[in-house]
């Protein structure tokens, strides 16, 4: 739920406030901002990308026309991360390739919600519509792929076919880590995506089952002219960069914003990043989650994080002061 404009708090601080800011590679981070400030659409944010263009010091960008500002709502700092991951399959049906990536059907964009992933996956509703973009090997993996949102698909000639999302059937996520630790199955500490993968592999018949327990299905578009060497599409619709891009809950963090993190616990992080995609599990001020890139060792990567911290957004100077109540200033 997300807190009222009234229970938010701003806090302008200065560059010197952020821990290990002086070490970054600023230039990496500017790179980024430029691939997505061109759409954003309020005039000093554009005037800003259009500086942003020929910049010599990209530091020195950053601290003179940005200041950071600390965006609380009252529910502490949570890091996760995700990835885009890579899957086996087929443009045609197989003995091998034999689950379905659907694309959206019409109907399902007007009604809110839609069918359940179970009355989708059971029913009668998808079949003999040519709703079928591709079909892969592994169902887990497909579940997995609707987390992510977006994914390559590996066919048998080599080529990658890539996939973005198209759409959702309007159910909320429900969590199936939540569920194994509710029904006593594993203690929280122990949940992770390759956790749940391998229940549900070591327990089909009770693992199908889980996966139903999420009524959220989402569907896909593909997105092939996005080149391989480049990141999937997020929220913004341009590619997303490994390491650099975070998804964010856009109710409070401008989308193409530069947000400076402060990850804290196993490995820390201080970086600078962008604003670049959302999430439907990505809520709240303080909330954010790390894209760490594309196939299975960044899915075990993004996998492990879990932890505490702070994040600060950068804000063109006059925005971020017209933020604070007028006692403050």
């Amino acid at each position: 739920m997300t807190a009222a404009a009234s229970d938010v708090k701003y806090t302008v601080l200065d560059f010197a406030a952020l821990d290990g800011w002086a070490q970054d590679d600023h230039a990496a981070a500017l790179t980024t901002f430029r691939n997505t400030c061109k759409d954003m659409d309020d005039p000093d944010w554009r005037s800003l990308c259009a500086l942003a263009g020929d910049v010599p010091d990209a530091r020195a960008f950053f601290e003179l026309f940005f200041r950071p500002v600390l965006i609380e709502d009252g529910a502490p700092a949570l890091f996760t991360g995700y990835f885009e991951p890579e899957l086996d399959g087929s443009r045609r049906r197989s003995a091998r390739y034999r689950f379905p990536v659907y694309a959206m059907p019409p109907e399902a964009r007007h009604i809110r919600p839609w069918l359940t992933r179970r009355q989708i996956l059971e029913g009668p509703v998808m079949q003999g519509r040519g709703l079928e973009i591709a079909w892969v090997d592994d169902p887990v993996e497909l579940f997995f792929l609707q987390i992510q949102g977006s994914g390559r698909i590996r066919l048998p000639n080599g080529q990658m076919m890539r996939v973005g999302f198209g759409g959702a059937n309007g159910h909320k996520y429900r969590s199936i880590g939540a569920e194994l630790v509710r029904r006593g199955t594993f203690a929280s500490h122990q949940v992770s995506a390759q956790v749940i993968r391998n229940y549900v592999r070591n327990n089909p018949v009770v693992g199908e089952e889980l996966l139903y327990h999420n009524p959220s299905y989402v569907f896909f578009r593909e997105v092939s002219e996005v080149p391989a060497d480049r990141g999937p599409l997020g929220a913004m619709n341009r590619s997303i960069t490994t390491m650099r891009s975070i998804a964010v809950d856009a109710a409070f963090v401008p989308l193409g914003a530069p947000v400076w993190i402060e990850k804290d616990g196993n490995g820390p992080l201080r970086r600078l990043m962008i604003a670049q995609d959302t999430g439907s599990a990505i809520k709240g001020a303080q909330r954010a989650d790390v894209f760490f890139g594309t196939g299975d060792k960044a899915g075990r990567d993004a996998g492990r994080l879990k932890d505490p911290g702070r994040m600060m957004v950068l804000m063109p100077i006059q925005r971020a002061y017209a933020l604070l109540p007028e006692s403050a200033i």
